[in-house]
């Protein structure tokens, strides 16, 4: 699948998800960042950890094994990006369901004007993100909700460093117009 590759001091550099040693190294080092892409993506905690570990259990049953440390990072974010948004699709169209069965007819009354205000600012926002393309919407969670930079992005996604800087400017350009307002801040 993957050649094997050396480090200078002749150490092996390679992540082999059967081997218990290198399974803890990809554990340790990668945990946190898929755990925040998941978590921006679902919201709910014990959800993103599920998802996350669903990521790992997957590459451990297929005993994958990756040339380095970031190749094995790059394949585990897109496994656990794409499995966080269809589990986030999912439970939308549980509550759209819910949500009409129980509440049609009636009104919703919020206490608390500042509550009410951030929570609307919230939805607003996740709302517009929701509205963007895949590619573009993708991009704008890695970048604002994950903190990767846009190599990172570029690799993780299979395209170029230019390609990611270009989505995320038409992302940001396609969220101020959807929000209404100049400055888009979205973490």
């Amino acid at each position: 699948m993957f050649s094997i590759t050396k480090g200078n001091d002749g150490e092996n550099n390679q992540i082999d998800c059967s081997n218990p040693a290198s399974f803890k190294k990809l554990y340790s080092e990668t945990f946190q960042v898929l755990f925040k892409i998941a978590f921006r993506v679902v919201d709910d905690e014990e959800a993103a950890e599920d998802l996350v570990h669903d990521s790992y259990i997957k590459a451990n049953e297929k005993n994958m094994v990756f040339p380095s440390l970031d190749d094995a990072k790059f394949w585990l974010i897109r496994v656990v990006k794409n499995a966080s948004l269809n589990y986030a699709k999912r439970k939308l169209r549980e509550a759209n369901a819910y949500h009409k069965a129980l509440y049609e007819g009636r009104q919703h009354v919020d206490s608390g004007e500042v509550d009410l205000l951030k929570k609307e600012a919230a939805e607003k926002a996740r709302a517009a993100v929701d509205q963007l393309p895949p590619k573009l919407k993708e991009v704008i969670i890695l970048r604002e909700y994950a903190d990767m930079n846009y190599k990172e992005i570029g690799d993780t996604l299979g395209i170029t460093e230019g390609n990611v800087k270009v989505r995320v400017f038409r992302a940001r350009e396609q969220l101020a117009k959807l929000i209404g307002e100049e400055n888009v801040y979205l973490s």
